[in-house]
């Protein structure tokens, strides 16, 4: 065995929900400029589930986006605890009600224990906010963040 053994990252999802999760970031930012993340962790280790979001979208370099169109769906699992935080090119051209609506929906997910699915349908529905408000033009637009699911302590 070598100086660092390879080990398997674990896992919350299953290999098909991770790969659907993944297949809906890039559906949604294939009608976009806009860029969306995804975070998860076990445990917020704050207060606010989004003081924590703010980090981790500055630590992603998400305010780095040609038109300030970044949007970060951070989840600490064990905490049912979930926020969205978009950059300010689309937080105000969606307004506070469908941010808020967003998280109210994850949350429900959460409490009904359908967590792929209320990540899928949220990374839908930002996708559609941001096609309305910052359409992919082909002659411009590339894929400024990659499109993998960040883990954080699990």
């Amino acid at each position: 065995m070598g100086l660092f053994p390879f080990t398997k990252k674990k896992s919350i999802f299953t290999e098909d929900e991770m790969r659907r999760i993944i297949s809906a970031i890039r559906t949604s930012e294939l009608k976009t400029s806009g860029e969306i993340r995804v975070f998860i962790e076990a445990k917020n280790p704050y207060v606010s589930p989004m003081d924590r979001a703010v980090e981790v979208f500055a630590n992603l370099k998400m305010e780095q986006t040609d038109h300030r169109n970044g949007v970060l769906l951070y989840i600490a699992h064990k905490h049912h605890e979930v926020a969205l935080f978009a950059d300010a090119g689309i937080y105000e051209k969606a307004g506070a009600a469908f941010w808020d609506a967003e998280v109210i929906k994850m949350i429900a997910n959460f409490r009904e224990n359908h967590l792929p699915e209320g990540i899928i349908q949220c990374l839908l529905d930002v996708g559609n906010v941001l096609a309305a408000a910052f359409p992919y033009i082909s002659s411009e637009d590339k894929n400024e963040l990659p499109d993998d699911i960040v883990f954080g302590k699990l």
